[in-house]
């Protein structure tokens, strides 16, 4: 959560907070394919304007205390896509890219990409590494995209390599080992996303959500604009988050007090 003070007026509602961390939200942008054949329109053409709904939620996600912000734009499984949408998928990235680097750069932002680079093909990996390499200094906003990614395999990967040290971890080391290698760099989410109206997690950031609040809606992912992302922090600010204990109040009542 952001070091800083924030407000947010809707329908009457004020909510205003003063964070003492960065807030790290994670957002899966689903509907994509749904919202243009809903229209009568190509499945491209849905990921064509879920980019300018992500270009909107990157903009607005500093001004309202966001200091990390995961996108789940391809997961492994998404291969099993006909190839045509998939090159069209990789092919608006690389245009994504190369049009919103700079002005990631000039707003602070520090984009980082997250999942495997192997089977990427080589035109996108290297736009990724540049953008990677322009937004380097960044400090505003820290932007991952999760692209060919699955935490199943993150969490297998992690294992193995810990498993693989001599003398083997205990149960305890594994826990810290597996934590800094499935995080690095990153930090647990706080409040995780999903557009499109499903509700399911889809394998995206299984280790880093295990005391995340969910916020789940309807709204098509080209749909989701800066007024929803703001509604979904407020509902995040309701919840009284405890992870694992009870609230000051249940604690008295156990304790007589």
């Amino acid at each position: 959560m952001a070091g800083a003070q924030w407000s947010i007026m809707r329908g009457g509602f004020t909510l205003q907070s003063c964070f003492n961390n960065e807030l790290h939200v994670a957002i899966i942008m689903d509907g994509n394919g749904r919202w243009a054949t809903r229209r009568g329109l190509p499945r491209v053409a849905g990921h064509r304007a879920g980019l300018g709904a992500a270009r909107r939620i990157v903009e607005h996600a500093p001004d309202v205390g966001i200091g990390r912000l995961t996108l789940y734009a391809f997961s492994s499984d998404n291969w099993r896509r006909p190839a045509a949408e998939v090159e069209s998928i990789f092919w608006l990235l690389r245009a994504f890219l190369r049009m919103e680097t700079e002005r990631l750069r000039e707003r602070g932002a520090r984009l980082e990409a997250i999942g495997r680079r192997d089977r990427l093909p080589r035109a996108v990996l290297r736009a990724i590494e540049n953008a990677e390499w322009r937004t380097a200094a960044g400090h505003r906003l820290h932007l991952r995209v999760a692209i060919d990614y699955s935490s199943r395999d993150a969490i297998a990967s992690a294992a193995a390599t810990a498993l693989a040290r001599k003398p083997a971890p205990d149960p305890k080391a594994l826990t810290s080992s597996l934590a800094a290698a499935v995080i690095a760099g990153s930090s647990d989410v706080d409040l995780l996303i999903r557009t499109g109206g499903e509700k399911r997690l889809s394998d995206f950031l299984l280790w880093e959500s295990a005391y995340a609040e969910l916020v789940f809606t309807d709204r098509m992912w080209p749909e989701f604009n800066e007024s929803d992302l703001d509604a979904a922090l407020e509902e995040f600010y309701r919840r009284e988050r405890r992870f694992g204990g009870v609230t000051n109040q249940a604690a008295r009542a156990v304790g007589g007090r």
